[in-house]
Formats: C-alpha cells, structure tokens, sequence
C-alpha cells in the first residue's frame, strides 16, 4: 500500500508539477517585487522628503527653471535635458499619490501645499527670464510644449510607474528617476507657460500649462496603482468621524483630479485620430498630375475640424476637388471642412511658404540630377571619345570588325564600389595579322588614363 502511494505521485520526496504550474512559478518569481522593496515606513519617509520645498530643493528649482528657460530660448535639446535631469519636480507628485494609496490626508495637504508652491515658484522665475530675454521668438522646442498628445499621457504614466517601483526599492542609486525625469518632461512646459505669461501669448501658456496638469496627474496616479499593487497598509484613524471626513475629502480630490484628466486624455486620444487621418487623406488623395501639395495645415475641434490645403501648379477643377472632398468620410473625416487654396487664390495663398517650399523642391531635385549625372559618368563612356578611340585602334592593330569600349565598376562581396575598370572588346577581321595585346592595354592606359583595363580579342 506504501508502493503504492509512492507511484502515485510521492516518490522523489515531492508532487510533481504541471508544466502549467512550473511556467507560472518561474514567472513569478521573474516578475516579483517582493525580493528587494524596501520596507513601507522607507518609502514612505524617504517620498516625504522630497515633498519638502525649502532650502535645497527650492534653489535647485529655481536654477532648473533658469536652465530650462535658457534651454527653450536658445532651442537646444540638450540643456533642456540637463535642466530635467537637475529639478526635483517629482517629490510633491509622487507624495499625492502615495498619500491617497496609504490614507495619509496630513502628506496629502502636505504634497498639495507644496506642489502649489513649486509651480507658483517655477512659473514666476521663468516668466522673470523671458521677460528680461531679448529673444521673444517661440522655437521648434517652445512650441513642442504647447500641444499634449497621446503619447504624453502614456508616457507619464509608464514612467511613474517606473519612478515608484525605483523608490520602493531598497538600492536607490539606479539611473531610473533621473530616467523617468527627462522622459515625463515636467520642467519644459512650467517654463513654456511662463514664457507665454511674458509675451502676453494665453495659447502657450494655456496649453503648456495643459501639458503639464496632465503630466502630473498620471504621474501620482501611476504611483497610486503601485502602492496598492504592494498593499502597503492604509492609515487607520482612532476618530471614526474623522476617519469619514479624511475618505470623503480623499475622494472628492481624486475625483477632481481624475474626471478633467479622463476627459482631457479622451480629447487627446480624438486630436490624435484626427491629425493621423488626415495626414492619410492628404497622401493618398490629394495626388494630382499638374499640381502638387506644398503646405497644409490640419486643425482639430470636436464640432468642426479643417484641413487647410495650398497646391502649387495648375489650377485644380472644381469637379476634382469635389471629388477629394466626397472621400473624406473613408478617412473618418465625415465633419472636417477642406480648404484648398491654389495660385489663382492670390489673396489668400502663404507666398513666402509657396516660395520656401518650391525652393527645398527644386534643390531637392538639382541634387538627383546631380547624383544621376555622376553614376552615369561612372558607368558609360562618352559617346565621342569611344568613336575616336574606335578609330585610332583600327589604325593601330589593323584590320578589324568591330570595337566596343565601356567603364565598368567592380563591387566587393558585401556590395560596395570600389574601382572603375575600362573593357575593351576587339573583334577581328577575317584573315587579320596578330594584335599585340600589351602594346594596345598599354595605349589604352595612357589614352583613357584608367590603370585598369580588360582587353579581350574575339
């Protein structure tokens, strides 16, 4: 009866596993978070500091802002992502969202209070730089600011998910948060909103500012979905009655913070759709023979959005352009208007933009001809200079048939050129004396000044 217990699934000591079960094992423990977190109060303390605005950090921020805004001014990239590396904007964001995972409503008005300060702190100290600043022209980078889109939301929500999971790790001392820093792209937009408060230009400040509330409201939520993932304990109240009123105002903030980004993430998502079909609409339909797409310009609003299209070349018909127009539904465009604007349109055609991009065209197409002009000089001998040699060797070798002469280029195994050779094939007559074949190779050297020559006598 041992035996048979034995056989029947005990023997070796332990149950054998499913293949299922054993895939699952070896995926968890992959996957687990569990073997280095650091413990709760950790976490907890060490996300409490960074919510302190005072000291330190407040000069540290008011320096990223200086950078940032120097960073924008100037359209380099690279300062702009020092400036990020160097702000400590993350603290108060991530303190919100831990705070509303473990029911701590005295680090929530903490956060909040300091968060308030941070931006109040940061927008004035840029609206300060540009407003000194002799540059008041928004470049490529400024003007990148001012439109959230689509990634922008899963990009600050991924990355605060990697910003506490690093933070609730015991090593600390990992790229991630410097990472999740230039990636969330907090600093650029305060500074992009002061730089509209200094112009008196509300569309950059309004839509920067834009930017980043939604930046800042994934971020905290990110990190609230972590911090119930690692079912840190919630704070318990001795006071029930307070207990209340702290879930209550806990769940109005979050209400108030998550509806507008809900909202706001849904009108991101439809922009996104919008700019992506009409870009298809403008490649695939508006092809015509005699005239071509220079510029447009796609506008998006959730009653009526327009697509504003200049052609360059013969004036389009009426019937054609009606056509265009009746393919819009395909693309999902049913509710754009089309605006298409050509050369007899001369009061409401961009000059300077016709004239800007005829002029990219034209170099573009100086530049193949360019390029077809030299392969072709590389490949092919002129067409006189073969006759004249054809005749000069048929004085020199004596009679015969025919005579061919061509550049060839040789190619490595991998597919690069790397030399021209001449070939030259001599068909002889009938009855012909013997051609001195090195005395011809060497008069084609000197005649064609190419070293490399491939004689061959048919």
């Amino acid at each position: 009866m041992a035996e048979s217990n034995q056989d029947n699934g005990t023997r070796g000591g332990a149950p054998k596993r499913s293949a299922y079960e054993g895939l699952m094992s070896f995926l968890g423990k992959k996957f687990d978070l569990d073997e280095d977190k650091a413990t709760q109060e950790e976490v907890v303390c060490n996300i409490a500091k960074g919510v302190e605005f005072q000291g330190t950090n407040l000069w540290v921020l008011i320096f990223a802002t200086f950078v940032a805004s120097i960073g924008l001014n100037m359209n380099s990239a690279a300062v702009i992502i020092g400036a990020m590396l160097i702000s400590p904007l993350m603290g108060p964001i991530m303190g919100i969202g831990l705070s509303i995972g473990i029911n701590d409503f005295d680090l929530l008005k903490r956060s909040l209070r300091n968060f308030g300060f941070m931006v109040l702190v940061a927008i004035v100290t840029s609206t300060f730089y540009f407003w000194v600043s002799p540059l008041s022209e928004p470049g490529s980078e400024l003007q990148a600011r001012t439109t959230p889109m689509t990634y922008d939301v899963l990009i600050a929500f991924f990355g605060g998910l990697a910003g506490i999971v690093a933070q609730s790790r015991k090593d600390r001392t990992s790229t991630v948060i410097p990472g999740v820093a230039i990636a969330t792209a907090l600093m650029p937009p305060l500074c992009t909103a002061g730089f509209g408060l200094a112009n008196g230009q509300w569309n950059y400040f309004l839509g920067a500012f834009y930017l980043f509330f939604i930046n800042t409201v994934f971020i905290a939520l990110a990190t609230y979905c972590i911090v119930r993932f690692l079912k840190y304990d919630k704070k318990a109240f001795v006071d029930k009655a307070r207990e209340m009123r702290v879930r209550r105002y806990m769940f109005l903030t979050v209400l108030v913070t998550l509806v507008p980004s809900f909202f706001i993430a849904y009108r991101i998502v439809q922009r996104t759709w919008f700019e992506t079909n009409a870009d298809r609409f403008v490649a695939n339909v508006l092809r015509f023979d005699k005239a071509k797409v220079i510029d447009y310009r796609r506008e998006y609003n959730p009653d009526s959005s327009t697509i504003d299209v200049i052609l360059l070349g013969d004036v389009v018909s009426k019937d054609a352009i009606e056509n265009v127009q009746a393919q819009l539904p395909a693309y999902n465009l049913g509710r754009t208007k089309l605006v298409v604007r050509q050369s007899r349109d001369t009061e409401q055609v961009d000059f300077s933009t016709m004239q800007l991009s005829y002029s990219e065209l034209l170099h573009e197409k100086n530049r193949q001809i360019r390029d077809l002009e030299y392969r072709l000089s590389q490949r092919q001998v002129d067409s006189v200079a073969a006759q004249d040699l054809s005749r000069e060797l048929g004085v020199m070798v004596g009679s015969v048939a025919r005579i061919s002469l061509s550049k060839a280029i040789e190619y490595s195994p991998e597919g690069a050129p790397q030399d021209t050779t001449m070939l030259c094939v001599i068909t002889k007559a009938s009855h012909s004396p013997k051609i001195d074949r090195d005395k011809v190779v060497k008069w084609l050297r000197v005649r064609t000044r190419t070293e490399k020559i491939k004689l061959y006598v048919e």
